[in-house]
């Protein structure tokens, strides 16, 4: 996909988000670098899960994470439980954005994997100049030589 003008590959894993998947899912939180947290705005539950799956995420997952709150299935007008504005304070509490979505019609959904892969890149942008400019001195230093002389 492309994103701010460059190329990135993206590695999916879909979790299922249910509790009898939450052991499982734990292991895939090593080592990542973006997660999407998904609500069911039909589904007051999912919504009240968040918070669970968010202590996990803490507990689990590298500091250089960006995570995003999708509030998913925005099409079924008249079956929301979840509202917007209920969704919307909560990911402001936590410092996330929050993109409403519709899997069934992809209504927001390359805008939710543009979203957080854009906050990816912008958090180990940093990381990575500081790694390049670390191997960049390693490269330049003077080497010390030394001379032996034998008699």
């Amino acid at each position: 996909m492309e994103v701010d003008g460059k190329t990135v590959k993206l590695e999916i894993w879909d979790t299922a988000g249910q509790e009898r998947y939450r052991r499982i899912a734990s292991s895939y939180y090593r080592d990542i670098h973006g997660i999407i947290l998904v609500i069911d705005v039909t589904n007051e539950k999912s919504f009240e899960n968040i918070n669970k799956w968010l202590e996990e995420i803490d507990q689990q997952a590298t500091d250089a994470l960006n995570v995003l709150l999708v509030g998913n299935k925005c099409d079924l007008t008249y079956d929301r439980l979840v509202g917007h504005e209920t969704a919307k304070k909560l990911a402001d509490s936590l410092n996330i954005p929050y993109i409403e979505t519709s899997a069934k019609n992809s209504t927001n959904v390359e805008q939710a994997f543009q979203t957080l892969t854009s906050g990816i890149i912008s958090i180990l942008a940093p990381i990575e100049a500081k790694s390049s400019a670390t191997n960049d001195q390693a490269e330049t230093k003077p080497i010390e030589s030394t001379t032996i002389k034998s008699d």
